[in-house]
């Protein structure tokens, strides 16, 4: 079957609203290489949108898996509890930033992750408030757009949203915007919506994802942190997109060893491309709502956390945190040293990096993003855009990618920036 005929069944079959950006569909996929109906070679810069740190089907995930499915495949842990949940929280009990100690509970998908995040918070806290960031991605459920920073495509057309949510600036140093200037909006908030005795929480993410992979600078954690403690709020570090290894660090907010957040949601990566998401904690934090407030029928899906499991000895044993900065080194050289007119900055940590483009005024152009995206799509290269103006384009390559498949492609793409 052709991918024009698998394009036609999807348009008949699917709504407009879930955008799909590649016109082939993909039959099988091995560590960083995707390969379509008519046997086309791919290399994934996208890994799923950041889910495939250790690569498509690595091998100790795939055994995991499948041992699982030899026992059980589903219980729903709140009516017949299994081992190996307890297992993955108490190691990610032991790895998780936060002060203290921390306890972990499991969900499906991120915006899960955050939602209860938000219902943890204001179950200790007792407040309504939530703050949140211009240029944020939280999810795309009803609370988590509320607390999401970028309008299109993902707001419009689905409001009102949820009350008590207010956004702050986040600090670009290219676009102008200054820590005073965060700090003043934060107060702005304070005078005019909400005091900070009736907000919950603040949460950030160490480095924005959909926002263009924008880096927290240390003084602004570390103002976030104080005016938290300050106000008896409390901090949720968003690790949904930075973590396990991809940053170079297995948490993105190891980067500020002066600051731990109260709390910590993850996804993508933990579970090497099963549906797993987590909350982390201060335990008292953690132990806030009600037995019976936390959960869900698929939370903590057996097959995911066993596939969790082996993410994080992987994770350990082929030193992907090393490997994420090695990598990183090298296509940051090449973004920089490619003689491409129109880049403005390159930016990120470890292998959570992103190459922003202005056009000759030194405005934000979308155009030239997405011509160098389109370009490499042709050439077997598949890139993600990110970016409030959309004129980002992050890389996000399994860590795990062979040197070899690796310098082919950021030769690729070097020629390709060349050209702009």
């Amino acid at each position: 079957m052709s991918n024009s005929e698998v394009q036609a069944r999807r348009l008949n079959a699917t709504p407009r609203g879930v955008g799909v950006m590649c016109d082939f569909y993909a039959v099988k996929a091995e560590n960083a290489t995707l390969w379509d109906h008519q046997g086309r070679e791919y290399t994934d810069f996208s890994a799923g949108i950041a889910v495939l740190n250790t690569g498509h089907r690595h091998p100790k995930v795939i055994a995991a898996i499948k041992d699982q499915l030899d026992c059980f495949t589903h219980t729903a842990f709140q009516i017949v509890p299994y081992e190996n949940y307890i297992a993955l929280a108490e190691k990610l009990n032991q790895h998780v930033p936060v002060a203290g100690r921390a306890k972990t509970t499991f969900f499906t998908t991120g915006a899960e992750a955050v939602e209860n995040a938000i219902k943890i918070a204001r179950a200790a806290t007792g407040r309504p408030g939530v703050i949140a960031f211009t240029g944020a991605f939280h999810g795309r459920t009803h609370m988590t757009l509320s607390l999401t920073g970028k309008v299109t495509p993902y707001k419009t057309g689905f409001g009102p949203f949820a009350g008590s949510v207010f956004h702050a600036h986040y600090p670009n140093a290219l676009h102008g915007c200054r820590l005073e200037d965060v700090l003043e909006s934060l107060q702005a908030i304070f005078r005019s919506d909400i005091s900070p005795q009736q907000v919950a929480a603040i949460i950030y993410e160490p480095i924005q994802g959909e926002g263009g992979f924008n880096v927290a600078p240390a003084e602004f954690v570390n103002a976030l942190r104080q005016l938290c403690d300050q106000h008896g709020i409390l901090l949720i570090a968003d690790e949904i997109q930075c973590g396990f290894a991809r940053t170079g660090k297995l948490f993105a907010s190891e980067y500020y060893p002066d600051v731990q957040p109260d709390l910590i949601t993850m996804a993508k990566s933990l579970a090497g491309g099963m549906p797993l998401s987590a909350v982390s904690g201060r335990a008292e934090v953690m132990d806030a709502p009600l037995p019976g407030g936390l959960g869900g029928t698929y939370a903590g899906s057996p097959p995911a956390i066993a596939a969790a499991l082996a993410v994080l000895e992987v994770i350990e044993d082929e030193n992907l945190c090393a490997r994420a900065n090695q990598l990183g080194d090298q296509l940051v050289e090449t973004l920089k040293s490619a003689g491409c007119r129109a880049l403005a900055e390159v930016r990120g940590r470890g292998s959570m990096i992103a190459a922003e483009f202005h056009d000759a005024s030194g405005k934000p152009c979308a155009a030239t993003a997405k011509a160098i995206q389109n370009e490499a799509l042709a050439q077997g290269l598949i890139l993600l855009t990110c970016g409030v103006h959309n004129n980002v384009i992050r890389f996000l390559y399994p860590l795990t990618i062979p040197d070899a498949q690796f310098h082919t492609a950021l030769t690729r793409l070097a020629a390709i920036l060349a050209e702009h």
